[in-house]
């Protein structure tokens, strides 16, 4: 529309002659994309982009709509004679305007009270995975038909609900699709990373935008992959797509861009597709194993190119041409470097260099994620170096900010940028015992407290109560492509409830869940992190704190291991250990510096310092 209708002549003369003209990032103020959304779902029945609202003086929506074509079209009228219409009932008819913009501030009016609270059990985890399996795709992996998106949360839900209920076909029915995805064209499988969506339900033809926060939730689920199956395909993707959030998304001073654009010269997929003769002349004899590995054919999957996707094994490769399955895994790597580096020459797409608090704290956790699984130190220091910036940005200001760019902080943050914080912190905590990190946490939880609680209705406003005023103060509590700034502070404060004792923080993750568990049930695509911190808080976490890394082999094998019911502390020295002996988590607990030791607790009840694997499994 910013092409067609905006930049036109005419169409731009109308609006500038009748309204006040505001082009909102939706990115940078989530809080009018909510509202705004909103309505529009009442008034259309969906919401969507580019989204068109109408407003009175005083915000109060009166006609909304998504995309409108420039000239009329399709029973659609074009936005020019729209704006006209619109301007001349504004003049001729505002008690019509004024009674739409009541009945639609009537319908959000209504949107404010969160269900009645229920009983957290078994039942609503039973309830949740029956129906999320209900809509599963058990052919090619992820729910529902066409397009379908990651939904990363609900993943993970599936591996927790397998594990509590011993039932495995919903952990099959996970790694079937992170296998699937991962294989298809909605993973980048030469330059790693994932795009937005897949247009199709095989995974095949993706919608090419690249995004930071998909790039982060997927790595997460894709570690509970390896440490459930130990198999290193998943590994291999947490790398991929870690390494490529570091050459493409990472700026000098190591924050994390928003995301990279589908398009290059207005051209879909552009830089990411190939020709087959291209591949050929690139690989020369290499080539023909490649492209059976890939599918790549002369008249192409896309348009007459060809998207990468892997539909065949390596050792069904190595079968037909006579060579190891490390042999061809081999070339292939060899292969995707040089097509890399070609593709690295070509005009590449643009790229949202704004940095946004929430989405770099799902990063940081992301590469902690990573970390866990590979011990890879450089995905530790780059965490380690952004969230040292956001913990001194925040003591500095006593505020998170929403954006940055260039250095620039731009909006106070909202509910998820405190959440996703606070959560990367806790994981930051987890894997160092820094207190600095322990005690940036519980600041920014406080702050959540403060002033974005609502004790009425049970949850976290999204806006802070010193935000500006909005026509209302919106509240969000669904989980899709991003969990919930609600879900996040709900784990965030069970969490931070276990390892510091502080009863106001369990009290607020409890109302939290039991004011949705029963919508979690019913409704669970649209809960799948709530799901998740509803499963470790009806497991009763085990606190595991390891004591002195010295015995490599012993903490990597506790933390390659898939266990999600639980708090694990790496305690790494003994200073951060005596700052840290006021808590009761580490209370009792000493350092002994020539060997590891792990103390395992359940229910206030703590075993012996244990050095053997073997006991320390029982004990788990």
């Amino acid at each position: 529309m910013a092409h067609e209708s905006f930049e036109d002549n005419e169409i731009a003369k109308i609006m500038n002659e009748n309204f006040v003209n505001i082009k909102v990032d939706r990115e940078e103020r989530p809080d009018l994309d909510d509202i705004y959304q909103k309505v529009c779902q009442m008034s259309t029945g969906q919401g969507g982009w580019p989204l068109s609202v109408f407003l009175t003086p005083e915000q109060r929506p009166f006609y909304v709509g998504t995309y409108f074509p420039s000239i009329d079209s399709y029973g659609r009228p074009g936005f020019g004679s729209l704006c006209r219409q619109l301007a001349q009932s504004w003049k001729e008819k505002p008690k019509d305007i004024e009674e739409a913009a009541d009945n639609f501030m009537q319908n959000l009016d209504k949107l404010k009270q969160f269900p009645t609270p229920s009983k957290i059990d078994k039942s609503i985890l039973d309830e949740a995975a029956i129906n999320l399996l209900q809509i599963a795709d058990t052919t090619y992996g992820g729910f529902g038909q066409a397009p379908k998106f990651p939904n990363a949360s609900n993943l993970s839900f599936m591996f927790r609900y397998s594990k509590l209920s011993g039932i495995s076909k919903f952990e099959k029915f996970a790694l079937l699709t992170l296998k699937r995805m991962a294989k298809g064209g909605i993973f980048d499988q030469i330059g790693g990373g994932f795009h937005r969506y897949s247009t199709d339900a095989r995974w095949l033809v993706p919608h090419f935008e690249k995004m930071l926060y998909d790039n982060a939730l997927l790595p997460i689920v894709y570690s509970e992959a390896y440490q459930i199956t130990k198999d290193s395909f998943f590994e291999n993707v947490v790398r991929k797509t870690l390494d490529y959030v570091i050459h493409e998304m990472t700026s000098s001073d190591g924050m994390f861009f928003s995301a990279q654009d589908a398009d290059t010269n207005g051209e879909e997929g552009k830089t990411f597709v190939w020709k087959k003769q291209e591949i050929e002349k690139i690989l020369g004899k290499d080539s023909e194993i490649f492209c059976i590995y890939y599918d790549v054919t002369d008249g192409g999957n896309f348009e007459g190119n060809t998207i990468l996707a892997n539909n065949i094994n390596a050792s069904s490769l190595g079968f037909k041409f006579g060579k190891s399955e490390s042999e061809i895994q081999n070339i292939i790597s060899k292969c995707s470097d040089k097509l890399l580096e070609v593709r690295n020459k070509r005009e590449q797409p643009g790229k949202d260099d704004k940095v946004i608090t929430s989405w770099n704290g799902l990063m940081i956790s992301a590469f902690l994620s990573g970390y866990r699984i590979t011990d890879n130190s450089k995905y530790f220091d780059i965490a380690k170096k952004s969230i040292d910036f956001f913990e001194s940005n925040f003591k500095e200001n006593h505020i998170l900010h929403r954006t940055f760019k260039n250095g620039k902080p731009k909006l106070n943050g909202y509910l998820d940028d405190y959440a996703y914080m606070a959560n990367a912190a806790i994981d930051m905590f987890e894997n160092t015992s820094d207190p600095k990190y322990l005690l940036f946490a519980t600041n920014l939880s406080n702050y959540l407290i403060m002033h974005f609680w609502d004790d009425s209705s049970h949850g976290f406003f999204f806006t802070s109560d010193n935000h500006e005023k909005l026509i209302i103060r919106p509240k969000n509590n669904y989980d899709l492509s991003m969990p919930s700034g609600n879900s996040v502070a709900a784990h965030v404060l069970l969490r931070l409830h276990h390892i510091t004792q502080d009863k106001q923080f369990l009290e607020i993750t409890k109302k939290i869940i039991e004011s949705q568990a029963t919508s979690a049930a019913e409704n669970p695509f649209a809960f799948g992190y709530l799901l998740n911190v509803l499963y470790l808080y009806y497991q009763k976490p085990t606190e595991i704190t390891i004591i002195n890394d010295k015995n490599f082999e012993l903490v990597s094998s506790l933390r390659t291991k898939f266990l999600p019911e639980s708090i694990m502390v790496l305690v790494a020295n003994k200073n951060n250990l005596d700052q840290l002996s006021k808590y009761a988590f580490f209370s009792g607990k000493e350092f002994q510096d020539d060997k590891t030791c792990v103390f395992v607790c359940k229910n206030f009840s703590c075993s012996l310092p244990l050095s053997d694997l073997s006991e320390i499994e029982k004990e788990l």
